[in-house]
This record gives structure tokens, C-alpha cells and sequence, in this order.
């Protein structure tokens, strides 16, 4: 199944996160879609403020403090469920990366103290 056009998540870690969040596979595609619009226009300044822990085929992954995805979702006026939905698939595609590159103790610890942001193509 596509997850979202352009959209930097797995299709693994899509439906994975779409069965935990118990949110539709059509509506977290949707959602991805929107969020990654805003979250390109923005590539430039996670570039400066934050740290990049991989980087592959265009898609960036950020670390960024806890509460980033309060904020994105306030700004993209999400429901609570809706956005808790978004900061797990990019939790999720973060572990994902870190199981794949050996860096999954890392990555781990890091989601205990900030939230992954991952930036497409």
C-alpha cells in the first residue's frame, strides 16, 4: 500500500503505525501528506536548529525537543488523535532506521527525551 505521495515512511512502519494510533490507513496518508507540505517549506531551518541523525535518498530524520508535534498540530489544527498519530509513524520510521543501521539502542533513548521529525524529498 502507498503511504502518501512523496512521503519519507516505510510502508511497514505506515501500516504498523497506522494499526497502533487505530487511525485509517486513508486518513493517516492523508495526514502525512499535509504535514510533509509543511514540513519541506521548513527543511531549511531543522537543517540549523536541530540535529540530523540519518540522512538517506533525500529523507532527513530530526531529533527536535518533546512538544514539537503539540505545536505543528496546533498549527496545522489537528485533533489530539490525529497528531499523537503523526509523532508515532515518525517515532516509528525513526526505530525503524536505527533497527537497520545497527543504531536502535541510540535512537531509543533519544525518543525518551525528544520526538523524531522525518523530512522527505
Amino acid at each position: 500500500m502507498s503511504e502518501a505521495p512523496n512521503s519519507p515512511i516505510d510502508g511497514q512502519v505506515f501500516m504498523l503505525a497506522s494499526a497502533k494510533a487505530s487511525v485509517d490507513p486513508g486518513t493517516l496518508s492523508t495526514l502525512l501528506g499535509r504535514v510533509q507540505e509543511y514540513l519541506a517549506e521548513r527543511r531549511d531551518t531543522y537543517r540549523r536548529e536541530f540535529e540530523r541523525v540519518a540522512e538517506s535518498d533525500g529523507r532527513e530524520v530530526f531529533l527536535v525537543p518533546t512538544g514539537h508535534w503539540e505545536t505543528v498540530g496546533d498549527r496545522l489544527e489537528l485533533g489530539e488523535r490525529e497528531r499523537k498519530a503523526i509523532a508515532r509513524t515518525h517515532a516509528e520510521q525513526l526505530r525503524r532506521i536505527g533497527s537497520e543501521t545497527g543504531r536502535d539502542e541510540e535512537f531509543e533513548t533519544a525518543l525518551e527525551i525528544r520526538e523524531a521529525v522525518v523530512v522527505g524529498p
